[in-house]
């Protein structure tokens, strides 16, 4: 009986965990494949990513040819480390990574994140040293907006708490950790409405506000 009932627990846990970490979508495996056959280069300088920074010209931003967006819509932390082999055989000069939003959205807890996040920090130190590694905080999110209130709304503690484990993970690894959740966030802790329309993601005036604080990095 004790056996039975193990071997249930076992499925259920699987099947709990196999619920919230699904397929990719389509679209992100039509970007992973465009982005295993563009060139990347020890000049260039990686925007890594979901939505948030999908939805970006950064060349055109930074007015920078060398800067390259890898960004996904709706990507996750553990999505993304199996998409790092044709970025870390260019070997760039610089990454800055910002994700975890969609982690949280889909009930995955802080510690997860940093875990994934320490994965990619240390294969990035082991296989491509020379790579200069920036981890930029999870943005606030704003549940004022309908859209992404009961998604991400309710979410803004666990960002804290992760922008936190992420912090100190960078102070661990010895990286630089980029706060731009204190550039965007209102006196309410929500996402400004200057910068969004939407609750989450970014306006042409929060990438700006974005720019000039990445700017003291590039």
């Amino acid at each position: 009986m004790k056996k039975i009932i193990l071997l249930f627990a076992a499925t259920f846990i699987a099947i709990s965990i196999y619920a919230q970490t699904p397929e990719p979508s389509e679209y992100n495996y039509q970007r992973r494949s465009l982005f295993e056959i563009l060139p990347i280069t020890p000049a260039d300088i990686i925007f890594l990513g979901n939505s948030i920074t999908d939805g970006c010209e950064w060349n055109e931003l930074f007015n920078n040819p060398n800067i390259k967006n890898r960004g996904i819509s709706a990507d996750r932390t553990y999505w993304i480390l199996d998409r790092l082999d044709p970025i870390i055989k260019g070997k760039p000069k610089k990454i800055f990574v910002q994700t975890g939003t969609n982690d949280l959205g889909a009930g995955h807890s802080p510690q997860s994140i940093a875990e994934n996040m320490a994965k990619l920090i240390e294969r990035f130190q082991t296989e491509s040293p020379e790579t200069e590694l920036y981890i930029q905080s999870i943005f606030p999110v704003n549940n004022d907006f309908e859209k992404y209130t009961k998604r991400q709304g309710s979410k803004s503690k666990e960002i804290i708490e992760t922008n936190e484990l992420l912090k100190q993970l960078c102070i661990q690894k010895g990286i630089t950790f980029v706060d731009v959740y204190s550039e965007l966030v209102d006196p309410n802790g929500k996402l400004n409405v200057k910068y969004t329309n939407d609750g989450l993601h970014l306006l042409g005036e929060g990438y700006l506000v974005w720019k000039k604080l990445l700017e003291n990095y590039l």
